[in-house]
């Protein structure tokens, strides 16, 4: 690694981002194009070049036009994912396995299918989104949870099995940050109130606070870093009491 340079440039480096059409995910594919990189945000909604996690075929699909596109992939960010309130006792196994398959297993589909160009340029990066779901239990998302705890271990399997390849992997874990997916869960509600009180910083996070870690996965400063997940949780996870 040259220390003549910007260690945080992306320029020249093309980045997918999943689930990229909304939340979070468009924030850091905004963040990834501001350092320099060539982002190719998509999404089920997305105008240009439409990603459902939910087929592999759709997802190949994709793989193949951003390669005729721009021929070659560097960054794999996968922001995908869908959550669902309920009691465990009430969640059917078609909620269970849609969860499962838009957070879990689609990751796994995009993993696999960017495997060969992510090898190809020797310096491949893969970011998942986790959760704090993915160390602790919040009342009545069992489902996503679960689904995010596995982000978390395929996560690690991934960065193991691909080290040899060049290819790093890493996850983040964001805290609480409002978003069309949970606003309604916590904004003023007593969840809200509690999540808050758990949290030391003593306010939810704004997304754009998430892009200064993602740049770092993502670029040559992080060549020596896999296998890990950060949290980004105004020390939620580093809590015990707070008050």
């Amino acid at each position: 690694m040259h220390t003549d340079k910007n260690t945080f440039d992306l320029s020249g480096r093309v980045a997918v981002v999943i689930g990229a059409t909304s939340g979070l995910g468009l924030t850091l594919a905004s963040g990834l194009a501001a350092h320099g990189a060539t982002v190719v945000p998509t999404g089920r909604r997305a105008l240009d070049l439409p990603c459902d996690v939910g087929s592999r075929e759709c997802v190949d699909r994709f793989r193949d036009a951003v390669l005729a596109r721009h021929g070659r992939v560097d960054i794999l960010l996968n922001a995908a994912g869908q959550t669902l309130k309920c009691p465990v006792q009430d969640t059917t196994e078609e909620d269970w396995a849609r969860i499962f398959d838009v957070s879990l297993t689609g990751t796994l589909r995009t993993c696999q299918s960017f495997y060969e160009p992510l090898k190809a340029n020797g310096r491949g990066r893969v970011i998942n989104i986790a959760s704090l779901g993915s160390f602790l239990a919040f009342h009545q998302v069992a489902a996503y949870c679960a689904a995010k705890t596995g982000v978390l271990s395929l996560t690690r399997s991934l960065a193991c099995e691909w080290a040899k390849d060049g290819i790093s992997v890493n996850a983040i874990a964001p805290g609480i940050f409002p978003t069309d997916l949970n606003r309604k869960l916590i904004d003023g509600t007593p969840r809200g109130k509690e999540l808050l009180m758990r949290t030391p910083m003593g306010r939810f996070g704004n997304a754009e606070e998430l892009v200064g870690l993602t740049v770092l996965l993502a670029s040559d400063g992080a060549s020596f870093l896999t296998g890990q997940c950060i949290g980004v949780d105004g020390g939620f996870l580093a809590s015990g009491v707070n008050s």
